[in-house]
């Protein structure tokens, strides 16, 4: 620790002064004394903001020093485990020896969370991969320890591996988490660390080694067609290869960022066009596609069923490609294959025109198209039952084209309860898109009308004060006030009320900054009187969706309801006030997170202002 502590303050106390004011010229000479005067008291004005400056620099470093020393003793070990790797990586560039034995001090801890994890909740929370939270933090410090957690994840999974070596959609746990760094360094700029961390992932077909590979030739087309063209060759000798592989190593070539496997698809809905990739390469894709398709065996003897309906489904989307696309004798033979198919399914199957058997391919119907034969189906249908099965149907459509229609079709839906489920999951949904396109009005509107809690119209309300806070301040104070009066609504130990305050304190930070300082407080003493408040992670909870209730929540995460974002901002203007507000915080977790986002917020000298130096009041 002294060690640690030493190496912070070495080299703290050189102040570099402004060079003199240049030569004046005869003319000026008169005015000489008063500009040198002037000069002498802006030297001194910015050295005394230089000293001071540093002094809260090394305030901030004492401060997570101290916080690193307490983090070490906190019982939960997924507290300890984010606290220490957050540190460390903050204070790396001071003391990198110290620093990577802290790293492996935040493992020991991640690993123990991590192994809670299998026999149930921490405190009422599911402290999700603690150990690759800490990879991330450690890797671009240091490559070698970032090798050596992997190295220990791997270990740790060899049966898993093994599981994995047979599931050509999903890696192992260890792979997946090598891959997620290599796509952060990615995304960074990092081309060949990256290249460093995939390479050993990408002999697999997976949505997650395809996609990187598509990030990968935005940057570099021929890093990234070489490997895909290697990843041809292996899956053309793989047996377990098959028709959902082949249609994930289409979405290279054909539908970036589209993945359709297990009948149904994936997309972060920003596709890019179709690269243009060498004639060559797309060649190569219809041979491995052919070699892989035509091997599947065409009698029920030999497969099930439902793998014959999957098979004959995939090559249904796919054939449309190979008849633009490919040799004219390939796609003779994946036809024969598919009529071959055709008469081993029901006639279901053949009906089928689900959306993800033309997504990315075909395009896009109308709205009329996909609305009316299910217009068409109500006429026909005799039970309640069944007709609320089709407004349901037909809210989701208009729903994923942002259409207030969706609200129509809900509220036709004959049964109290999964009307009033169904009409919540689509007023929240809407109401998000709302506010990312910066629809106030809407938004605005559905916050009056729509099924929504309180933590949900609270945050419509806030969003829309700090969009409004330049074009009409009084329609965004008017709006803080009612975001108030929701807050209020929120039981006092609800993990949702100091959420809502964190909230209103960003909104007010940017439109009436001395008001944040009081609503941060009362989110301090909210916190402590909630159980399992962690000040991260914050979500606004859109409910299930109503036709799979089973698939889970959807969230939309909101930088907002966190402790990080706001104490921050307010270390930023005030360090030592800051510092007392997060002392204040009675959990662990909340504590810490303020701590170390004040000490960056003084760390970073791009976006630090100038320190104050006269005292403040305590609260």
């Amino acid at each position: 620790m002294n060690h640690f502590c030493l190496s912070i303050f070495v080299g703290v106390g050189l102040v570099f002064l402004a060079q003199p004011a240049s030569a004046q010229s005869p003319s000026s000479k008169a005015k000489a004394p008063l500009n040198n005067s002037a000069n002498k008291d802006k030297s001194e004005a910015k050295a005394e903001a230089d000293r001071l400056a540093k002094e809260r620099r090394a305030q901030a470093r004492s401060l997570l020093i101290s916080l690193a020393s307490d983090a070490r003793s906190f019982r939960d070990q997924a507290v300890r485990a984010r606290s220490l790797a957050r540190i460390v990586d903050t204070l790396w560039s001071v003391d990198a020896e110290q620093g990577r034995a802290q790293f492996l001090k935040a493992w020991e801890a991640a690993e123990t969370a991590d192994q809670e994890r299998g026999r149930g909740l921490i405190n009422g929370q599911w402290p999700g991969n603690l150990r690759g939270e800490v990879l991330h933090l450690a890797a671009p410090h240091d490559k070698l320890l970032a090798e050596e957690f992997l190295h220990k994840l791997e270990v740790d999974q060899d049966q898993q591996e093994t599981k994995a070596a047979h599931n050509l959609w999903q890696l192992s746990e260890a792979l997946e988490q090598r891959l997620q760094l290599a796509s952060k360094l990615l995304s960074a700029g990092d081309i060949a660390r990256a290249l460093q961390f995939a390479d050993p992932t990408l002999v697999s077909v997976t949505r997650s080694t395809v996609d990187f590979l598509v990030l990968l030739r935005e940057q570099d087309s021929a890093a990234a067609d070489q490997r895909y063209s290697a990843m041809l060759v292996n899956c053309r000798s793989n047996m377990a290869a098959d028709a959902d592989t082949v249609s994930l190593l289409s979405a290279y070539i054909f539908t970036p960022h589209l993945y359709v496997f297990n009948s149904t698809y994936w997309t972060d809905y920003s596709s890019p066009p179709p690269p243009n990739v060498s004639q060559q390469l797309r060649t190569a894709f219809f041979q491995t596609a052919a070699d892989v398709l035509l091997r599947f065996p065409t009698t029920p003897e030999q497969q099930s069923a439902t793998e014959i309906a999957e098979h004959y489904l995939i090559l249904k989307r796919l054939i449309p490609l190979f008849e633009q696309n490919a040799p004219p004798e390939v796609t003779d033979a994946i036809r024969s294959k598919f009529q071959a198919l055709s008469s081993q399914v029901s006639e279901g199957v053949r009906a089928d025109e689900s959306e993800w058997l033309t997504k990315g391919i075909a395009p896009e119907k109308s709205a009329t198209d996909q609305e009316q034969p299910l217009l068409d189906l109500l006429e026909h249908v005799g039970t309640s039952h069944d007709r609320d099965e089709i407004y349901v149907a037909l809210a989701v459509q208009a729903l994923s084209r942002d259409d207030l229609k969706a609200r129509d079709y809900a509220g036709k839906i004959s049964q109290d309860t999964f009307r009033k489920q169904v009409q919540a999951w689509i007023d929240a949904n809407l109401v998000v898109n709302a506010v990312k396109k910066r629809k106030t009005e809407r938004a605005l509107e559905l916050a009056r009308t729509g099924e929504l809690t309180h933590l949900q119209r609270l945050w419509v309300l806030t969003e829309s004060a700090k969009l409004l806070a330049k074009t009409d301040r009084a329609k965004a104070l008017s709006l803080l006030d009612e975001a108030n009066s929701e807050a209020r609504r929120i039981d006092n130990i609800d993990l949702d009320r100091p959420r809502a305050l964190l909230a209103i304190a960003n909104a007010q930070k940017l439109i009436e900054p001395l008001r944040a300082w009081d609503t941060a407080f009362d989110a301090v003493k909210a916190a402590n009187s909630t159980d399992g408040f962690t000040g991260e992670d914050g979500v606004l909870d859109l409910g299930s969706y109503p036709a799979f209730p089973s698939a889970g929540n959807r969230t939309y995460a909101v930088p907002d309801f966190d402790v990080a974002g706001i104490l921050g901002i307010l270390g930023n203007d005030d360090y030592d006030r800051a510092v007392q507000l997060a002392r204040g915080f009675q959990g662990e977790a909340p504590r810490a997170l303020a701590t170390i986002a004040i000490a960056r917020s003084v760390l970073n000298e791009k976006n630090a202002t100038v320190p104050k130096s006269q005292p403040t009041t305590k609260k």
